[in-house]
């Protein structure tokens, strides 16, 4: 155990642990390393951003917890960096949690009796809330009070708790899966939108510099091309080009190196991985182009449907390299492009 840091002899719950904050010698920087502290650290979404300075900021002044808030967007956007932002902005402790750990309503009393006056709660994956806990939800983030039971059977009772003002933070990649009731106490909606190359390569170069790693221009832009508008992706993509660079006993990473290196980890110009070209291949070589339903598609390439659907297409549909139509996926003449394949002549009428 770190210097300084007592064992934690009183904890309620085996789960609980004490940690040191400070980052120990040689220990490997983590994803939470990278994420920026504060809302002028934060790159990308500029309109968002300007939202939610306004909106903290007036909450501030005003002396209150600000109104609940709702992260919206794709996966590896930013959501939970942000949620971690609202917090230290309003100089309060966060308490994190996700939907599918909450399984019951009484893991949700506990979590919301335990609050303070101002604490951010932070629930991942909001949208996968059990039904009793959203209904618990309804009067927490209105009323500010839970109704607890009591006994069991004709003798029970409710007994409502109140609880301290407090901000809910939650983020979701289905927005469209929040029951309506949940979804109008949110005082504050964010939509966070996919990332330019621009913004992309200066998330780059921040996160090199704290990796304490030397790229080039070129070479962020590169990466920044490859990354799917995601800065999840960015980021990981960033780590194992420093690992080539690591390996090759490289000062400085060039675009050849994460040319050399993106080539390894079968990672193309634009960005597909394995995955994505198989599932091009497999439209444009065995099917001839398509149409072709889902299934056959997930079994011609060896993997789950729901892989398939949620994994691959979203960014092979955003990128025009595929259409879905009502008969089935549809390659595109840039998937064929992509692939180096002359489409045949049936197909070409198509376009």
């Amino acid at each position: 155990m770190a210097d300084g840091v007592k064992p934690n002899l009183g904890a309620a719950e085996d789960s609980l642990r004490m940690v040191s904050a400070q980052t120990q010698q040689n220990e490997q920087l983590s994803d939470e390393e990278l994420r920026p502290a504060s809302l002028d650290d934060f790159i990308g979404q500029p309109r968002l951003k300007e939202q939610m300075r306004l909106f903290l900021t007036a909450a501030q002044k005003r002396g209150v917890p600000p109104d609940h808030i709702l992260l919206a967007g794709p996966p590896g956007l930013g959501k939970t960096t942000l949620a971690m932002i609202v917090a230290n902005e309003l100089g309060v402790p966060v308490r994190i949690t996700s939907g599918p750990a909450i399984q019951h309503a009484g893991d949700l009393a506990s979590i919301l009796s335990s609050l303070d006056e101002g604490e951010v709660l932070f629930i991942d994956e909001i949208h996968r809330l059990p039904r009793a806990a959203e209904e618990m939800m309804y009067i927490a983030m209105e009323d500010f009070r839970v109704d607890v039971m009591v006994g069991k059977g004709p003798g029970a009772s409710s007994i409502p708790l109140t609880l301290p003002r407090f901000t809910v933070v939650g983020a979701t990649t289905r927005e469209g899966m929040l029951p309506s009731p949940l979804r109008a106490r949110f005082g504050f909606t964010a939509h966070l939108d996919y990332y330019p190359d621009d913004e992309l390569r200066k998330l780059i170069h921040r996160s090199a510099s704290v990796l304490e790693v030397s790229i080039t221009e070129e070479a962020a832009a590169q990466l920044a091309s490859r990354s799917r508008g995601t800065p999840r992706i960015a980021n990981r993509l960033l780590r194992r080009v420093r690992d080539w660079g690591v390996v090759h006993d490289l000062d400085v990473i060039d675009e050849d190196a994460v040319q050399a290196a993106l080539d390894l980890y079968q990672i193309d110009s634009q960005g597909l991985d394995r995955l994505d070209i198989a599932v091009l291949n497999a439209v444009c070589r065995q099917f001839n182009g398509g149409p072709v339903g889902l299934s056959n598609l997930a079994a011609m390439v060896g993997e789950e449907a729901e892989t398939v659907e949620t994994v691959c297409e979203p960014y092979l549909v955003r990128e025009g390299f595929l259409i879905r139509t009502p008969r089935g996926r549809v390659a595109t003449q840039k998937a064929w492009k992509h692939l180096g394949i002359v489409p045949p002549d049936d197909v070409n009428s198509l376009f």
